[in-house]
Formats: structure tokens, sequence, C-alpha cells
């Protein structure tokens, strides 16, 4: 449980390597005290010197007051016992193994109106080695007050932590100086001019002196007209002495250069002088041989400016070969060849992994003990090392190489205006931040560990605001907000006066099985459970509660920051930990790190029932903020609440929160942790964990209303993975702001059912970025840098350079988007990014009832907005069946510009009708009609597969593999279908006999047809029922008869339908219609959900119920547009510059009575182009504007032969033109003439049928839009077009 019993708990802590335990017992008390406490003059002077084994007692009234330091085994305080420590300049510090304050006790230092303000210090000793029985509810090394017990600790009243309010560059730039840094594409002399009066830079430029003489004149022009006095900085970055004349060399070398003259080919040098005093002058260079290893030149000058503020300007002209150490390799064999291994052998043995050429080599023994290795010959690819083991050849060992990447130029500049040193503009008043202080700043990268630590200095000329520091930033750290988005770091403060710590040995000891595979220091501490703290560098979870009945805690202000993974827990726990430590599970246990362990987190909250306001997650291994649940209470709280009691509680006040730099999430509600030990049943161990739904209702009681849990104004940014995973019940947010999260929010529901049924997540009045302009740093080692953005330019990556980046991840349902702004999504060749997508690799149920309404769209091209996902990297082959029923509604048209539509992955046909337009870009299409799911559980297997048919596409089949896993005694398939249709169901084996068909967001009198295929001689047992999944009660409808009238089908009464078997083509015919009213958000109806369960008498060695063959086209529907497709929004209607244009296209032969017409039209943003005559119509649209500039028609005469006509017209097409072409009746489908088709876009080597419809490009690109239907009876294209055409920038 949490150590705040009372929410006026004050306390100051400094967290050094590891936590400490610091708890309290329900009933412990907090008091303020009047006054300073260590002046009473009840109390006796105490020093009891340093005692090891010195148990000491306070109680029978006592008063004592602590005057210096001391060493004792223990403390215990009770009965009246009081324990004051001194306030005086002398610094105190109490070493003992606990402090057990209870029943009357009291220990004070300081109070609130009196606080402490000299130097007081409580360390926990003890190591967890040496046999001490713990504390049954304490545990070793703890603070415990329990209940009578009182602790005041009030240490000086100093600021904890605030924000940066001045963005901070690598190498402290913002604060007037200047970072210069260029690598390939910077060729040459680069000379940086600087007034030696301010240390600012003038004027910079480049001389390409590899490439012309004509630069070496240049450069001798520019040298000269600098006036004398000012600084020059110069140096060559890649090459710069090929083109070098003498007239340049001779020109240098007056300035003071003496190595200019002998300046070789690719040479590093660098020089630094005075115009006119060559005395001043600071030169390096370095002879650079070959294309390996690297060298650099570097040269640095203080000067002082005018004011007498001094400045440091330093230069490196560098060629740089980033290393990396390879994986270990087990070897164990003897080598027999002569003069050593050759490394040839094991780049056999290991392909790809081991470069040809290493730098060094490393080898251990099996147990990680150092061996010597020794390159004994090495001369093209024959390389060969030797490995010993105190004098003798190594027998079995692990062997490392030290690889080399290829080599790089570099340059850099830097002019460093505050030597040494970094002012720190900050959001409050720091002025009780003192010199000697010690603060953290936060990353805001990817990377948690770009925190750094500071010194304060002292610093006369700085605002209340301000602080000087020690020393400069490696890193960049915000201090504004950028895109929308408040970014600003934490700055922390570490130093306390009043500090409690856990003493550390000098490193590890096995007190733990494998603990020493983990760690090379002391971690035996505990974890500190307590309130307003700045919690930094900590092993496990930082603040959190434990049990499960923690609740109205509130964190105010509470920063959290280098949260590590710990082996306490195994939420603690790494994947590598997760693996090693399996005592506490029973014998024959699995791991599996990503489901049982992996999620330490800054606030582990275990009741949702507590408040969080203006706290930061500013960076963990894993998670920000994590509301996970016990359904039992565990640890000494067993018994406090009845099971699911903290699955429905509330969620208390969550405002104002921020998370960032989170490896998995910035914030998580998901999961709960195993409250039973680990047994033969379930042999994961106690607290790993596990799969927990959460849905909130008044009094944690599901039978009364929901009350939605209310997520204000939270940040999540730089979060590798997740903004935020949150999983309800109603789980609502409300002006969040999400930004440079590999994925910004997915909400969901409870799986495969709604477990709350009828409630919603839903968020609004947000905003989303993609890719601000917070670019991070690049580091030497970081290997996620590269393009991204709208200019393209290089910034750190949430998790590869590939990866498809997304602002809202749409996921079950029935999920509400509203009033929500996405800034900055822009896809790249290769990375697919977008503002709205869906789950990767998703198995599960996609809501048709996914709203999304009054969405705006800052610097997203619309191309940008949505992305259904295609076969390749992160989507593998996009085959799950979530994958392929993915869909939501446009309510508004704000997304797709089809007010009322749906939008639906281009090759679903159970959704779409002929109408529906396709958006290639997105690769998906935009539709209209009612649908609704149903869910279709077949019993006593898992591993069917089916096969569904609406029977207007009987050529556009859906397969799907069902949500379950493979181990599951039944399976379940969920699609979305158009009501009002008619469908037939296949199998690839023999049919289950149990079926239960589930109708999932059906109204009343909503329907749909299904004929399920069958083997022959089977026959049938048919019912509905309705089943309430809340009150677990199941009630009978009705039952199915058999019909020999198929149109009997049709017909149902009151507890009675017809079901036909046509036993000729295998199928079952069913009409499932909906006889209840159901809730706006509910999957099922108000009396619970409505289901057909057939149990079927299968004939045995029946074969593979598949049954298209003989259902079609004896079953075929003509396809009937139901719901006509919306108007499309034009003008003053659209938001954003960027639109769409709708393209539509017919070439046909329509039969009217006996006769048979030619039928062709384009249309063009609803301007019908009809063609008159036989032949081939054209419409040239401008790719930037989308206005139609020509239309025109060939005949087929001018298509025969040679067609110079066409081919002269399209020649005078501009690029970055659309062009539509359409057929009409008997044209010339072969011929030179479709070579046009092939040079706007088509395939080559097409072949055309009887009718072809075609939108093509001519243009330096082809666009993912380019499409050619042609077929014998009908071509016809519904889709649209981007308006401004552009071209994607690669990856």
């Amino acid at each position: 449980m949490g150590a705040a019993g009372r929410q006026d708990f004050s306390f100051k802590a400094m967290l050094t390597i590891s936590w400490l335990t610091l708890t309290c017992f329900p009933g412990a008390t907090f008091t303020v005290a009047a006054g300073c406490p260590d002046q009473s003059p009840e109390l006796q002077p105490w020093n009891p010197g340093h005692d090891q084994d010195h148990h000491v007692h306070i109680g029978q009234g006592k008063t004592l007051l602590l005057t210096s330091s001391a060493t004792v085994y223990s403390i215990h305080i009770s009965e009246g016992g009081k324990l004051v420590i001194k306030d005086h300049d002398e610094p105190i510090v109490l070493r003992t193994r606990h402090i057990l304050i209870d029943n009357g006790g009291e220990l004070h230092a300081g109070s609130a109106l009196c606080p402490f303000q000299g130097n007081f210090t409580i360390i926990l000793y003890g190591r967890a080695d040496e046999g001490i029985q713990p504390d049954p509810y304490y545990g070793l090394k703890y603070i415990g007050v329990g209940k009578g017990g009182t602790l005041e600790l009030h240490g000086q009243k100093k600021l904890s932590w605030t924000f940066l309010n001045k963005t901070l560059h690598p190498g402290g730039m913002a604060e007037g100086g200047y970072f210069f840094e260029r690598s390939w594409g910077h060729r040459g002399v680069i000379v940086h001019v600087i007034d030696p009066k301010s240390g600012t830079v003038i004027h910079s430029d480049r001389f390409d002196t590899y490439r012309s003489k004509k630069e070496s004149e240049r450069l001798v022009q520019y040298l000269n007209a600098v006036p004398d006095g000012r600084i020059l900085s110069v140096a060559v970055n890649d090459e710069g002495s090929r083109n070098l004349d003498d007239m340049a060399r001779k020109a240098m070398t007056k300035l003071g250069s003496k190595h200019f003259l002998h300046l070789g080919f690719r040479h590093p040098w660098s020089f630094l002088t005075v115009k006119g005093n060559p005395s001043s002058s600071v030169e390096d260079h370095i002879e650079y041989h070959g294309h390996r290893g690297s060298a650099a030149a570097r040269v640095f000058k203080l000067f002082q400016t005018e004011h007498g503020e001094y400045f440091n300007v330093s230069l490196s002209s560098e060629w740089v070969q980033d290393v990396e150490w390879t994986e270990w390799f087990d070897h164990d064999k003897v080598s027999q060849t002569k003069g050593g291994e050759k490394i040839s052998d094991l780049w056999k043995a290991h392909p790809g992994k081991i470069c040809n050429r290493p730098i060094d080599i490393q080898a251990t023994t099996m147990d990680g003990v150092n061996l010597s290795t020794e390159v004994v010959y090495k001369k093209g690819q024959d390389y060969r090392f030797a490995c010993y083991d105190r004098g003798k050849a190594c027998r079995s060992y692990r062997v490392r190489f030290l690889c080399g990447k290829p080599v790089r130029p570099k340059l850099t500049v830097t002019i460093d205006t505050n030597v040494n040193s970094t002012i720190l503009n900050l959001e409050d008043n720091v002025q009780s931040w003192k010199p000697g202080d010690t603060l953290v700043i936060a990353s805001t990268d990817y990377s948690m560990y770009q925190a750094e630590e500071f010194q304060v200095l002292p610093c006369r000329s700085c605002s209340p605001n301000q602080i000087k520091v020690a020393g400069k930033p490696m890193y960049l750290h915000i201090g504004e907000e950028i895109d929308g988005v408040d970014m600003r770091a934490e700055v922390g403060l570490l130093s306390r006066n009043i500090i409690v710590m856990g003493e550390m040995e000098d490193k590890c000891y096995p007190y733990r099985n494998h603990i020493c595979n983990f760690f090379d220091f002391d971690t035996f501490g505990g974890h500190i459970k307590i309130k307003d703290v700045v919690g930094y560098n900590s092993l496990g979870h930082c603040f959190f509660t434990e049990d499960g009945p923690e609740e109205r805690n509130t964190f105010d202000h509470c920063l959290g920051l280098l949260v590590k993974s710990g082996t306490l827990l195994p939420s603690d726990r790494d994947s590598k930990m997760c693996k090693m430590i399996t005592e506490d599970s029973y014998p024959g246990y699995i791991p599996k790190p990503r489901q049982d362990c992996n999620a330490v987190s800054t606030f582990w909250m275990a009741n949702p029932n507590n408040n969080l306001i203006n706290c930061a997650a500013a960076g963990s291994e894993e998670t920000g903020f994590w509301f996970i649940f016990h359904h039992v209470p565990t640890g000494p709280s067993v018994g406090m609440y009845s099971p699911g009691y903290s699955e429905h509680i509330p969620l208390g006040k969550f405002y104002n929160n921020r998370a960032h730099s989170n490896y998995r999430a910035g914030m998580i509600i998901d999961n709960g942790v195993k409250t039973t030990e680990a047994s033969a049943k379930d042999k994961r161990p106690f607290l790993s964990i596990i799969s927990a739904r959460y849905s909130p209702h008044q009094d944690a009681n599901p039978l009364k209303p929901r009350e939605p849990a209310i997520i204000r104004h939270f940040i999540a940014y730089k979060n590798q993975d997740h903004g935020a995973w949150l999983r309800g019940g109603d789980v609502w947010l409300d002006s969040c702001r999400f930004a440079d999260n590999g994925i910004g929010l997915t909400l969901a529901s409870g799986g495969t059912f709604p477990y709350d049924d009828g409630s919603k997540q839903e968020i609004k009045n947000s905003l989303f970025v993609g890719e601000s302009g917070n670019v991070g740093t690049e580091m030497m080692d970081n290997r996620i840098w590269g393009p991204g953005g709208l200019d393209h330019s290089g910034r750190t990556l949430p998790i590869g350079q590939n990866f498809p980046i997304r602002g809202i991840q749409l996921y079950d349902g029935p999920i509400n988007i509203q009033n929500c702004t996405f800034r900055k999504f822009v896809a790249l060749e290769g990375r697919h990014t977008s503002a709205l997508a869906f789950r990767l690799n998703n198995a599960w149920q996609s809501c048709p009832h996914n709203n999304v309404t009054g969405i705006a769209f800052e610097d997203v091209p619309i191309t940008s907005r949505v992305f259904f996902g295609e076969p390749g990297p992160w989507f593998n082959q996009l085959d799950m069946d979530g994958d392929k029923t993915s869909v939501f509604h446009d309510v508004d048209g704000s997304v797709s510009e089809y007010p009322g539509s749906y939008l639906t992955k281009n090759d679903n046909w159970l959704v779409r009708h002929p109408d529906c337009i396709n958006v290639p870009d997105w690769r998906g299409a935009i539709c209209s009609g009612r649908y609704a799911q149903m869910y279709i559980q077949a019993y006593k297997t898992s591993n069917l597969r089916m096969k569904i048919i609406k029977n207007d596409f009987p050529s556009h089949p859906l397969y799907l593999e069902g949500a379950l896993t493979r181990s599951t005694h039944y399976q379940q398939y969920q699609p979305v279908v158009t009501l009002q249709k008619g469908y037939t169901i296949h199998w690839d084996q023999t049919a289950p006999a149990e079926l239960a068909i589930w109708l999932i967001n059906f109204n009343k009198g909503d329907w749909i047809r299904v004929g399920l295929c069958y083997p022959r001689g089977t026959t049938f047992s048919i019912l509905s029922d309705v089943h309430n999944r809340l009150l677990k009660q199941t009630s009978k409808t009705g039952v199915f008869v058999r019909t020999l009238q198929m149109d009997k089908v049709e017909q149902s009464y009151p507890g009675r339908s017809h079901y036909y078997w046509d036993e000729d083509s295998g199928l079952l015919f069913l009409k499932l219609k909906a006889q209840n009213e159901r809730e706006k958000f509910a999957f099922c109806s108000m009396k619970g959900c409505e289901r057909i369960k057939i149990k079927a008498l299968i004939p045995k060695n029946a074969g593979v119920s598949d049954c298209t063959a003989t259902a079609y086209p004896k079953f075929t529907e003509r396809a009937v547009v139901d719901v006509p497709m919306p108007k499309k929004l034009f003008g003053s209607q659209l938001k954003t510059k960027d639109h769409f244009l709708e393209v539509k296209m017919e070439s046909s032969k329509q039969h009217f009575f006996h006769l048979w017409n030619d039928f062709a039209y384009i249309e063009v943003d609803g301007k019908k182009y009809p063609s008159s005559e036989d032949g081939i119509q054209v419409v040239v649209i401008d790719g930037n504007q989308g206005r139609v500039v020509s239309h025109t028609s060939f005949r087929n005469s001018i298509l025969q032969g040679i067609p110079w006509q066409l081919f002269n017209y399209v020649a005078t097409i501009p690029d970055n033109s659309i062009v539509l072409m359409a057929s009409k009746g008997r044209y010339v489908s072969r011929g030179p003439w479709t070579r046009v088709l092939e040079k706007l876009g088509a395939d080559r080597g097409l072949k055309l049928k009887e009718q072809m419809a075609f939108v093509g490009f001519k243009g330096s690109f082809q666009p993912i839009w380019v499409t050619l239907n042609t077929e014998d009876h009908k071509a016809k294209i519904f889709q649209v077009v981007p308006i401004p055409v552009v071209k994607k920038k690669k990856l």
C-alpha cells in the first residue's frame, strides 16, 4: 500500500542508486507541528554514539534530542516516546537498519512553520544476505509508521521541480553561441569570419577547391577582403587539395599557417587565427591514408570580448568511422587449423553477421571470464586470430568482433559564449536553489537516457527564474511549445537538506539468484512509496500503489524520470530478467516476457480511484502511467474489497499530466496482476501481468449506471511505441495533446465482445502531431535517425525508419473521435505515415459504428489522412481477420469529403457496392450503406477457415481465419456485413456440427439472409435465444422448422421461424432478423444478445463443405445500391487547399429490350463528358488545380495503323497532368496506340479487352492511383485523385 495514508503527508527525499521503503500503517498520522520542535524545553540531549548492536527503544514518555551523528542497530519509538533532531550547523547522519514509529511514538525534524535548516541524513544499512528475518509487513531497511505513529520531516522549502522555458541545444548554443556541423555534400575549404568584439559569426562561405581552380582564386579574394583584427576559422571537410593552387596555399601561409602549403588528399586540417596577427594562429593537420579508421585535426582558442567576457572557438576536421560490436558467437571446438582460427569459417557459420576486417576481437569463457586474443595473420580476406586461456589454446569460448562502418567526413565549428557553464531559463522562481545543488534536466527525445545532471553555480546576474549550472548539455532539451504541444523539459532538484537513503555496497553481491547478471551494483533497498517527490534513476516502479485497495490518494506535481527495470516484482522485470528469474514460478513455467513482465512504470496505479494532477512521467524503460487491476487485494490488504471491485471503481481525477521519453507507452489502462500463487493450473508467478478489463460504474457496481473515466489535458510526446493505450469501458479523453509518438493513441474495448456493452471510448477537442519541430539529437551511435517531416530533414524516429507512424489507431470499438486536429503527418515512399489508421496485424473485430466527426488537418497531405495497410514491413501479409474488415463512419465528411460515408478496405466486398469510390492512396474505398456484424462461433473446432460471400459479388469472397487462438475449444469469425443482403458461408473442411450466430449491432427489424454449406444428408436442430452477458442468463425465444419452399424463409412468427435446406446445392438458408431494440452504442439488444444456434447431424466421412460451385450463379443477386452515395463536398465546404477530384468512368454494353446499346462516359467532379462515337474518349486535367483543360475523342480510323494524331496530342499534354480515357463501342483494342497507355503509367505488355477505362498521369513519376480496368462486358472506374498531384519523397 502507499505511504500517504493522509493527504497532508509531506516528505522530501533524495533518491540515489536504489529505492528505499517508507511505509505507513492505516491509522498513522502526520500532524502539523507548531513552532520549532527542537526548541522544546522538555527535550533531553541524546548522543548514543556508534554501536551497530544497540537496539534503541524510545518509549514511556521519553523525549530525546539527537544532537550528533549516530549508528545503532534499530530504533523503535512508541508509547508516547519522541525523538527530535537538533537543527544546527553540524550535519547529523543517523545510521540504522530500520525505524519503527507506532502507538503514540513521534519522530520530528523541523515543522511546517519551522523548516529544518541544517543537514540531516537517515541511512538505512544492511545487506540482504545477512540472514536477518524481515518484518512480515515492513520487510528490511525501512521507516515504518504504524497505527498511532507520527512522522514529521520538514526540510528547507525548495521548489521541487519546474519547466525549462528556453530550449537548450547540444553544447549550450542557445545562449548566444554558434554551432556548425557538416558531413557529405559540403566538400572543400570552409571559412567562418568571427567578430572578436562579440563572438558572433559575421559571414561564412565554402570553397570547393577539389572541383575547380576558380574556387582557389575565389578563396584568395575572400581572405584578402577580410579586415585585420577579425577571427578566421578555416578547415577542410572531405577533400580540398586537388585543385588548390599555390596562390591559395601562400595566402593561408601568410595568415600564419604552417601546414596548408603541404595539404594532401583528404587530409584533415583545422586553422584558427586573427587576421593580421600570424602569431595568434593555432593549427592541426593529420595525414590520412586510405578509407579506414578515424582521424581528426582539432584546434581551439579562448578569446575575450570588448566587455571582458570570454568565449571559446573550437574547430575540428575529421574522418569518422563509427564502430559497433557484433553479438557473441559460441565456439565449442579447439581449432585444428594451423596458424589460428580462420574468420572465413565463422563467416560461413554466421553469414552476414561479421565484417571482413574486424578492428578488434574479444573472447570470454562461457561463464564470462575474459580470455586473451591475438591476430596472428591478416592479408586480404585471409584473416586469422588465436584465443588463449592462461597460455593454452581455448577449448570452449565465446567471441565477438568490433566492426567499422564506412568512414564519413565531419566538420564542426563551435563558438561557446558561456565557457563551461550554461544559463537555464525556467518557468518558476528558483531562488531557493543554491550553489552546490544538483539538478536533473529530463530528456525531450525518445531516449530517457538523455536526461542530464548539472550542479548549480553562483550567478549574480541571473534573474529569479534563471540559474547558472556547470557544464554544457550533450542533448537537445526543449524549452517551448512546439506545434501546439508543450514539450518543455522538466528540471528537477535532486539536492535536499533532509535525505533518506539506503546504504549500498560498492558492487553487486548475489543475494538472489541471477541478480548480478543484471546489475554491477548493489540493488538491495526496495521501493519508495511516497507522495510529492522527484523520483529519479529508480530500479522498478517509481510511484506506486501496491495491493489494490489504495484509494483517494492524491499525487500532485510529482516528477519521475529514468525509471529502469528491477528484479523485485514480475512487472518490474525486463525480458532477460523475466526469463532468468523463475524461482517464484511453478516448475515447467515458460516465460512470455512481453505478456508476463515488461511493465516497469513511473506511476503504477493498482486502483483507479486515485488522483493524479500536474504529474510528469519523463522517461521509463516501459510506461509512464499504468492503471493496472487487482481482481482481489493482495499482501496485507487481503480481503479489503470484494472480487472485481477495482475493475469497476470510477477513475479519480486525472488532469494536466504528461508523459514522454517512455519506450512502451506514455499511458496504459489495461491488464491486471495475478493474485494467486503459482500452481500446476497456472504456473506464472504471483503478481505476473494477466488480462483484465476496466468498466467504471457508480459505486463499482456493474448493475448501476456507467461512470466514464475522464482524462483531461494529458500530453504525450516522444514515446517510442504509444502515446497512450487505453482499454475500457467508458474511457473519454478531452483536450489532450499527442506528438511524435510511434502511435499516438489506441482506444480498445473489451476485445471480441465489449466487456461493458453499451460503453464507448471517446476523444474530443484534442491535437495529434505526427512529426513536430522537435527533431531530437543525432548521436554517433543513433540507429533510428532518418528523414521525416514536411521538409524531409533528419530527425530521431520512434521505432524504425520505415515504421508507419500514425495519430490514432482504430481498434475494436465503438470509438468516437470528435473535433480533433491532426498536424504534420506526411507519408514518404517507404513509410506509410497517416493521421488515422488501424491496428497492425489485427485479428479482432472492427465496429462499423466507429464514428469520426469534426476533423481538421494541418500540414497533412490528403494522401496521408488515412491508411488501411498493404502487405510489407510492419503489416506482414495483411491477412488477419481484423485487417480485412476495418471500417469507420465519416459522419460529416471531414476526412473523406463525403458526409455520412463509410471508409473501408478497398477489397472488402461484404461492405462495398457498385458505386463505392476507390481511394488508392489510402488502399481504401468510400462507401455508403447500413452495416452491422455477425459473430459466428464454431464449436469443437479451432482451425477451420471460413469463406463468406455476398450474393451480389460472388467472385469476391472474404476468407476469415478466426479471431481466437488455435488452442481454444471454439473459433469465432466476426465479419462486418451490409444489412438486407444475402450471403453464403463455406468452410475449408467439414462444416462444424455446432454453430452459434450472434447478431451484433443489429437494430430492431434489421435482417440478413444466410446460406450455410453442409454435406448432403445432414439434419438440423435450430433455435433462437437471447443471452444477457452481464447477468449470465439465457432465454429461449423460438425454433426454426423446415420448409420446402424458399419463400417461406421470409415468413416468421413469434417463437417460430423457417429454414430451407437446399440439398442440391448443400445450403441451409435462414433469415436472421433482430427482434429487439438496441441502445446507441450497444452491440446487443436491451434484452441481451440475439443468437441463432444450429446443431447439425452430419454424415460420417463428409468432405469439404464448400458449396461455391453449386451456389453460384444459382443464388447470385443483382448488385443494388440501397443507400445512395453522399454528394461530395466542394469549394468553400472544404477546409484544406488540397482535396480529392472525383473521377467516374464507364464503358459498357447496355441491354434495352432486344437491343444492345454501347454506353460510355467520363465524369469529373459531377460534370459528365459523354462519348458520341466509337473509339476512345480523352479528358486531360491540370494536376495542380484539378481543372479540365481539354476534352476530345479519337475515332477508330485514327487509332488504326500509326496514330500520329493521338501521339501528337499526348506529346502536347503538359507534365503533371491527369489523363482519363474510356472506350466506346467496338474500339481498336490492339496496335501501336496502346503505347500511349504505357507512357501514361499502365503496365507494359498490356492486353485490352472489349471495354476499357483508364486513369493515367503524365509526369516524371507514377502515382499509386494510376488505374486500368478492362473487361469484356463492362469497364468501370469510380475513384478519387488527390489535387494537387505531388510526388512523395523517398525514405
